[in-house]
């Protein structure tokens, strides 16, 4: 399989990402001799690109930028002998050994072992002003960026668990957090209902039924400065902008979170063994002890938040990668292992 005129190159362990947690895991493969090729991925360095300060990572006291973090970590990489490359991996075949990685440009690699990194995109709502908005004043995630804003009237758009809790989060910095949902009824569990309605009681939050933002106001030097919402009374008001019971206003407000779930970038594991959610997100041994990033697939290991659904944080991620990178080792050195005796047994048959 490796001399097939079509492969590219073998190595000996390829990592799919360049976030946290597959810079991580490429710190640690580099160290342990195990000559890691990572490639980029459709968002080279994650999440932490969409975030204008990363404060919350230990060894920053005066916080990094998410883009200068992310540099930093691919040069880190590079120095132990790590290569980065751009590409994205569109599958992967685990019918045979060495396993079979292919790119979207029809490149093909080979590898002993395989980390998936490739972490979980944030869902946005594809409106105006988003892009530009983006980690100045619009953020996917409360834990990262809430303490940016304190003092601010924020608002966060969901109906579901993650947009409850992301509330109940904010209200420790913001004035009053509004809470927009598209409809009426929410899909969250009753706890987090319970915990939210906790807040609108005391005043901390205001919630905003049959409510959708349809453009974002701002600027980078000035953050977001206010949001177009819309109303319908049976929800769902994007759908109905030219009904004239739809009402549409601006909203000032210092910063919006989206908070309407992430997709696991897991597509080129779907004709693996790997096992996934029902939401793509991998599943791996978890639990204690060794192998705790293991698959279902033996040499293909999983980590940060392509298999971190609730977390979902920087060093988390790190530290998941940091495990895949000691796992894929323990799997290499039993691989090495079992070839070399298997080798002295022909030897001695011979």
């Amino acid at each position: 399989m490796t001399d097939s005129p079509d492969v590219v190159e073998h190595r000996k362990l390829i990592i799919a990402g360049t976030g946290s947690a597959g810079l991580t895991a490429a710190i640690y493969a580099a160290r342990s001799n195990n000559d890691p090729l990572v490639f980029e991925g459709d968002e080279p360095g994650g999440q932490l690109t969409l975030t204008s300060e990363v404060e919350n990572f230990p060894g920053f006291p005066e916080g990094i930028n998410g883009a200068e973090f992310i540099n930093n970590a691919k040069e880190q990489a590079k120095r132990f002998g790590a290569e980065v490359k751009n590409g994205i991996v569109a599958s992967v075949d685990d019918s045979e050994r060495p396993f079979r990685v292919e790119l979207t440009n029809g490149d093909v690699y080979t590898a002993d072992a395989v980390i998936a990194a490739s972490g979980a995109s944030a869902r946005t709502l594809g409106i105006p002003g988003e892009d530009e908005l983006m980690g100045y004043g619009l953020s996917t995630c409360a834990t990262c960026d809430g303490a940016f804003f304190r003092g601010e009237d924020m608002l966060v758009v969901g109906g579901g668990d993650a947009a409850m809790e992301e509330a109940s989060f904010l209200t420790k910095f913001a004035d009053t957090v509004y809470l927009a949902h598209r409809r009426e009824e929410f899909r969250a569990e009753d706890y987090w209902i319970d915990r939210v309605m906790e807040h609108v009681e005391e005043g901390n939050i205001e919630i905003l039924k049959n409510t959708e933002v349809t453009e974002l106001h701002g600027t980078r030097e000035d953050g977001v400065e206010s949001a177009t919402l819309v109303r319908h009374p049976e929800g769902y008001p994007t759908e109905k902008l030219d009904d004239p019971e739809t009402e549409e206003w601006e909203f000032p407000v210092g910063a919006v979170f989206f908070a309407i779930g992430h997709t696991p970038n897991t597509e080129y594991l779907a004709d693996t063994g790997v096992e996934l959610d029902d939401e793509g997100y991998i599943k791996t041994v978890g639990g204690d002890g060794a192998g705790q990033t293991e698959t279902a697939v033996p040499g293909l290991f999983g980590a940060g938040d392509v298999v971190d659904y609730h977390y979902q944080q920087a060093v988390t991620a790190a530290g998941m990668g940091c495990k895949a990178a000691i796992d894929a080792d323990d799997y290499l050195e039993e691989q090495q292992r079992a070839e070399a005796k298997a080798g002295e047994t022909a030897a001695a048959d011979d």
